[in-house]
């Protein structure tokens, strides 16, 4: 495992502040925001679609806190880059956008290092004020839109009206979940450093953390994995890549079944995981399961470590929650099943105390833990 100091020169210009909201390409917008409502505990936010003037795609909004989902549908059926990429990937995380200040200078120079520019910069406004956004290619079908909403002060954003409540939330247990921590790319073979490079060169990220497969590897299967972040390291975009094993990975699983490059998992970040977990399986989250082994094996390394580790190991064994911890600190994870029906996205809760790693010492129970889903759905 590498952990860099060493971030280079600091951008002149231009900042990226957060994550904004991700947007997923679906088959069935109301449906799929829905499922997020009633397991997770987002809130409906906003709506755009054939009500609001938009006549080619609807849009759910959910918000918990800082973190913003957006699933888009198309109405028509006619074959469009939508159509044909719903049909390729299933539903997808198509877009990461992020919150910049000066986003003029940070376009102009993506451009200048070869980026590829989708949509140049626009802007939209409503009684609340103007956006300003732009929107890159990165890796796969997958997009990055910039937004500058310094002189917006609605709820989300131009062109989208709110939603109300849902109802369902007083029968059911409130989740407490914060930010996104970081979202992650699964890339084909050889592809990561190639994504790692572009993310320096265009958006002058530096690399972060990083493994390699004799760092992450079980009897089956390894892979490989640099963490990409800005400036300030408020954003982190980790991107893996599958090494060869004697069977399958669940990375090369992925690509396979995404048909290529994209977004495996989103991290999000919660102040209380116990609460957290216990809340989101009581609303019928499921989560991968984690073998006793591995804590009769956490206790026995705890007892020798410096960091103290606040929560009951016994809690956690019983709610499957991972534990990873150096000198200074730790961090408390847990993996839901996929989310949908291809074995390709699902969600990662993560809680830290002084610890900025990614789990790498959770990474071969975690790949064990998967490979075992692997094994029931024939693909290992």
């Amino acid at each position: 495992m590498t952990s860099y100091t060493d971030k280079g020169m600091k951008p002149e210009n231009g900042r990226f502040l957060a994550f904004d909201h991700v947007t997923f390409w679906v088959s069935n917008a109301k449906q799929a925001a829905s499922y997020y409502v009633t397991r997770f505990g987002f809130q409906p936010l906003a709506y755009r679609g054939l009500e609001t003037g938009s006549r080619q795609t609807a849009s759910y909004v959910v918000r918990m806190n800082k973190i913003i989902f957006v699933f888009q549908a198309q109405y028509e059926p006619e074959e469009t880059t939508f159509n044909k990429e719903i049909a390729i990937h299933g539903d997808f995380v198509k877009d990461v956008a992020f919150e910049v200040e000066n986003l003029d200078y940070i376009v102009s120079y993506a451009k200048k290092q070869g980026a590829v520019i989708i949509q140049d910069i626009w802007e939209e406004r409503d009684e609340f004020g103007v956006v300003r956004m732009a929107k890159l290619k990165t890796y796969g079908d997958n997009t990055h839109t910039l937004i500058d909403r310094s002189k917006y002060r609605g709820s989300f954003l131009p062109g989208y009206m709110s939603l109300k409540t849902d109802p369902i939330h007083q029968y059911l247990p409130k989740v407490e979940i914060n930010f996104i921590d970081h979202v992650v790319g699964n890339m084909p073979d050889n592809k990561m450093e190639e994504a790692a490079s572009w993310y320096e060169r265009c958006l002058q990220f530096h690399r972060f953390w990083s493994v390699d497969d004799k760092q992450v590897c079980t009897e089956y299967s390894a892979l490989r994995s640099i963490v990409m972040a800005n400036w300030e390291e408020t954003v982190k975009m980790p991107i893996n890549e599958p090494a060869p094993g004697k069977k399958k990975s669940q990375v090369q699983e992925y690509v396979e079944y995404h048909g290529g490059a994209g977004v495996q998992h989103i991290a999000i970040n919660t102040e209380d995981i116990i609460t957290t977990i216990e809340n989101l399986r009581s609303r019928g989250v499921e989560f991968l399961s984690i073998p006793a082994k591995y804590y009769t094996m956490i206790r026995e390394q705890l007892k020798h470590s410096k960091v103290k580790v606040a929560e009951s190991i016994d809690t956690l064994e019983r709610l499957n929650i991972l534990i990873d911890y150096d000198d200074n600190g730790y961090l408390l994870q847990i993996f839901t099943k996929n989310t949908q029906d291809r074995p390709t996205l699902f969600l990662e809760v993560i809680q830290r105390r002084n610890h900025n790693g990614f789990g790498a010492g959770n990474f071969k129970t975690l790949f064990e833990s998967i490979e075992l889903e692997q094994e029931k759905r024939g693909n290992l």
